[in-house]
Parts: structure tokens; sequence; C-alpha cells
């Protein structure tokens, strides 16, 4: 088996990434396009220490649940199988990681709520190249059409038909990125451009125009200062449970949870898993679980963001709340290093995808919190501290996956944690 040959498979099972394992003469085999218990024909693409990655070319012997072509665009590896298999799909994936990764086997497959498989994305990441603006391919810099993915609401997806319309501005600027994000009732939509140092961002005037556009900011790479071309660079999401009611702003630079159809549930989910007797609330963004801890009553509450963007809106959506909110802009590191010992009963972490550091880990640990919520997107690194939990003497008391990006390989899982001294 070399870089560039062809070999038959059998597809075994779904792995992190959407890859299916498989195996050929001993070495493990990671395919693209496959589904579990298919036949396929695959172009090997790479080695490395005894594993390869191949995609598949030819499909033999077709599951039951395969419903179209492999489609990588926009990360939708997985949208060629129907939506319930991909959701089995996601479980399983989630029940390898704890396995392999965690040595952690789960009594049972976790539950994954579904989303809309389409329209759910309220944040793009685009690129733009000759003008043209659009997603890549998975594992390439190939630019390919947003309307192949169908993950985008009608009106974003005409919006950037406008902006490829305005091929000759995007060139003469030297914009390579437009940021997309819009609030879930789609009233809203801004774009923040990033331009190539000696771009002229002064000409994007006019992609603030465009009908559906509400905003438009933009700056170069690598410089911190923003321009707001036109409109209002921020986004209002108003939240309700019961009679408690609160809003958030965020700007469209800053991070935010992406499905339209699942915020509410996911929010809904992790304030459920909060013990009485305070909140620390780490990696903690716009505020997204603090302020409506703090809404619902789960006092106090500390929330902590190192990101200067997400840092200001985090501040500015507490202001409400002083008094029973505290907001503090810093690393999750130094704040711990500051705060030996957490007057709290649970500690909420979205940490980024490569999840938490030793030294949060070590932190956390030490102060013997009773419970810590955590919220991953990367079901692989999520084990891998699960594991570090574990041995430390906590128990793994709930387990739940939201489908925030259907189509593709990505999954948030919230893991409950609890101290079992």
């Amino acid at each position: 088996m070399d870089a560039g040959s062809v070999v038959t498979l059998t597809a075994e099972k779904p792995v992190a990434g959407g890859w299916m394992l498989a195996r050929h003469d001993g070495a493990i085999v990671f395919v693209a396009g496959a589904l579990p218990g298919e036949v396929v024909d695959v172009l090997i693409r790479r080695l490395q220490k005894g594993s390869a990655w191949a995609d598949v070319v030819s499909v033999r012997q077709a599951s039951p649940d395969r419903v179209g072509e492999f489609n990588p665009c926009g990360g939708n590896v997985l949208a060629h199988a129907g939506y319930e298999a991909q959701l089995r799909l996601k479980a399983a994936i989630i029940d390898d990681a704890f396995r392999r990764v965690g040595r952690c086997p789960l009594p049972s497959l976790p539950q994954v709520v579904g989303s809309p498989a389409t329209g759910y994305r309220m944040r793009a990441r685009l690129h733009v190249q000759q003008g043209q603006v659009g997603f890549y391919r998975e594992h390439s810099h190939d630019l390919c059409p947003v309307a192949q993915t169908g993950q985008l609401s009608s009106a974003a997806e005409a919006v950037v038909d406008a902006l490829n319309g305005q091929a000759v501005v995007l060139r003469a600027s030297g914009v390579t990125v437009v940021e997309l994000s819009e609030n879930r009732e789609g009233t809203q939509r801004v774009l923040h451009c990033v331009v190539r140092p000696g771009g002229d961002g002064a000409a994007l005037t006019a992609l603030g125009q465009v009908a559906g556009v509400t905003g438009l900011s933009w700056a170069s790479e690598g410089l911190p200062r923003v321009t707001v071309a036109s409109g209002q660079p921020d986004i209002t999401e108003s939240f309700v449970r019961g009679d408690r009611r609160w809003t958030l702003t965020r700007n469209v630079r800053a991070f935010f949870q992406g499905n339209r159809f699942l915020l509410d549930g996911l929010v809904q989910h992790v304030c459920d898993q909060l013990h009485r007797g305070g909140v620390a609330d780490l990696y903690a963004g716009v505020g997204l679980f603090s302020v409506a801890a703090t809404a619902l009553g789960h006092l106090p509450v500390v929330a902590v963001e190192s990101d200067a963007v997400a840092g200001r809106d985090l501040k500015n959506n507490g202001r409400e709340w002083r008094g029973l909110l505290q907001t503090r802009v810093a690393s999750v590191e130094d704040y711990l290093q500051s705060h030996r010992a957490l007057s709290v009963a649970t500690v909420v972490v979205d940490p980024p995808r490569t999840g938490l550091t030793r030294q949060v880990l070590s932190a956390l640990i030490a102060q013997q919190v009773a419970r810590v919520v955590y919220v991953s997107c990367d079901v692989a690194t999520l084990a891998r501290d699960a594991r570090v939990w574990l041995a430390a003497g906590y128990r793994l008391t709930d387990l739940q996956a939201f489908d925030l990006f259907p189509q593709t390989a990505h999954i948030e899982t919230v893991a409950v944690f609890d101290w079992s001294a």
C-alpha cells in the first residue's frame, strides 16, 4: 500500500473527524466518504507511522444509510448519510473517543439532540479567492459555493451571492476573509472583512449597501484597528425562560455558538446542570451561560474570558446584572492562579477545540469543585480531559450531545463531572 495506490476496503466504524476506520494488511486506514459496513475502493492520499488516509473513489457495496455522493464542501463530510444515521454515527464517535482515548467505556450510547439540517448556521467564516466568496473544501484551500452545503439561511445565501457580484470591489480591496454573523431570527446580519496589507478597505462601503446587511466592518490582517464602514457591527439575541428574560449583544468578530435551532436548548441544558451555591463560567465568551445563570438565579456568578473582543461584550452584557455577575477579562490560567479558592458549587468550562490546559486541569482538580460542567466542541480532547478528571476522583454523571453542525463531523458534547470523595 503506497500513496497514490487504489485498494479495496471494508469500512468498520466512525471515528473523530468523520473518518471511517478500515484496515488493510494490518494497517489502519482512515477513509473519507464511506459509511460503516460499506465495501469501497479508496485512493491512498497519505501514509504516516503505519496509518493511512484515503478517499473513496467508488462504492462496491453501499450502506442502506447512504443518500448521496460524498461532498466535503464546508465540512459536510457526513452529508452522504441520512440524517438519523448521522446522529447514530456521532453517538458512536463519542462512544469510541471515551473508550479509546478516555479509557472510560460508556454504559450506553449518548443521546444526540438533532437539528434541522439546513439553514441552521448563524456564523460562518467565508474565504475569498479571485473576488469570489465561499467555503473551503475539507482538507484543502479549494473554494466551493456556500449553496452546496445548505448550512446558511436563504437570506444569508442571497447576501453571499450579492458579494460574488461585487468581485471587482473584493479584489480591489484585497479582502481575504468575510466573517458573517446573524441573529436567530435573521433580522440582523453583519459582515466583517479581513483585508490584506495594502488593500483599500475604504472601497468596502459599497458592500454595506447589499440588501440584508445591517452592518459592515473591516480590518487589515494582523492589525487591531477595526473600521466600521456602515451600519451597526453588533448583534443582539433575546432569551426567555418562564418569567425570566435576558439579552446578549455580541460583535460580529466575537465567538458565539452557531446553531439557531439548538441555541436555547443548549443553554437550558447547561443551566439545568448547575448546583445551588454559585457558578464560575470559565471561557465565558460574551456570556452565553453566565448571563443565563445569573438571570435564572444561580448566584453568585463569575465569568472569565481572555479574548479582547468577546471580553468587551461580556462586560457590557454583565452591566444589567451588576452586583450579581462579576466579569473578568483575563486568561483562565491567570484567573485561577490568583483565585486559588473558588467559592462556587459549579464550574462551567467551554474551552477551545484544544481542550483544557494542564495548568487549568490541575488548578480545578486541586480545588475539588463539587461539579464541573464541560461543554466541548471536540470529543477527542474532551475524552482526553475526562480521563484526568476520572483519575482524580471525579465521576462522569451525565453526558449529552447537541448536533450544532448537521452534515459535518463536528459535535457539541456536554459532560458533567461530580466530585466523588
